[in-house]
């Protein structure tokens, strides 16, 4: 996350409990989705930036159980919530550390491997913290980056309302320095920071009336539960009536019916540090 002396950050989505639900609830459902490829070979070091409360990391270190973890993040309260989330998983493969990924405690080339997830479309300069991280990183080591992009919603039946309660987390987020589209601008930002062999993949969660684990997971409990957390700052800011807003809820939630379908597509991005120095580390298989 930025230093703690950026004035420009703004985590939108805010702190409070519901929130951290959201994110368990929202990395549980995604499981298959964003993780299915997602393995790091025993004895790998890998760096994990901007934690969070953890919601990513026990998947990571229980799908990698021999590799070795280091997951920061700026906020010490979501540490807490991250370290109590491994610790009742039972994980043992994780440390923590208060670190801001702009000012790192760490030796260059310390790591095999780094992981971030939902972290850019906070970060007012992405691609400074990518280049950043990058000399954390052993030549021919792999970083995988995560993030959504909200522009890729769409669904039946069709909601001008939902929509623009959507446009206002969108707006929000921009306000905050941040860019809840930054999804799609994933690879050229990824090259840009000078990894290589740099490779996307769009995530689409597809769900209909047949899965109504996905319909309760993720519509219900962690897209809509995001939209409805920015009603009272979306009002503030005058981007939106209430009653404009709550039509907009309404047909989000309508989606969620026997005949909805809801669509949304994340972005998988893979590259590695190239050189003609050192030799390769392994990658994540």
């Amino acid at each position: 996350m930025p230093k703690k002396t950026d004035t420009n950050r703004s985590y939108v989505h805010g702190y409070r409990p519901r929130e951290l639900e959201r994110l368990h609830d929202q990395a549980g459902t995604l499981i298959d989705i964003l993780h299915r490829d997602t393995h790091y070979p025993a004895g790998s070091q890998v760096l994990e930036a901007g934690c969070g409360v953890g919601a990513q990391t026990v998947t990571l270190a229980r799908r990698s159980p021999e590799a070795h973890f280091t997951s920061i993040d700026i906020a010490a309260d979501s540490l807490e919530a991250a370290k109590a989330a491994t610790k009742a998983a039972g994980l043992t493969n994780v440390r923590f550390e208060e670190a801001d990924v702009f000012d790192l405690p760490f030796p260059e080339n310390a790591f095999d491997h780094i992981f971030i997830c939902f972290l850019l479309e906070h970060l007012p300069s992405p691609v400074a913290a990518l280049t950043t991280l990058m000399g954390q990183l052993k030549t021919g080591g792999s970083m995988t980056v995560i993030e959504g992009d909200h522009g890729s919603t769409y669904f039946h039946p069709d909601s001008e309302a939902a929509h623009d309660a959507i446009k206002c987390q969108v707006e929000l987020q921009r306000l905050g320095g941040g860019n809840a589209l930054i999804g799609r601008e994933l690879y050229p930002l990824m090259v840009e920071a000078g990894l290589e062999s740099v490779h996307v993949s769009p995530r689409m969660v597809y769900v209909d009336g047949s899965r109504p684990d996905l319909i309760e997971g993720f519509t219900r409990r962690t897209f809509i539960a995001m939209i409805e957390g920015v009603r009272e700052p979306a009002i503030k800011a005058g981007l939106i009536e209430p009653e404009d807003f709550d039509a907009g809820i309404r047909g989000l939630q309508r989606t969620t019916e026997d005949d909805g379908v809801f669509c949304y597509t994340f972005f998988k991005g893979i590259g590695e540090k190239g050189s003609s120095l050192g030799k390769r580390a392994s990658h994540p298989t």
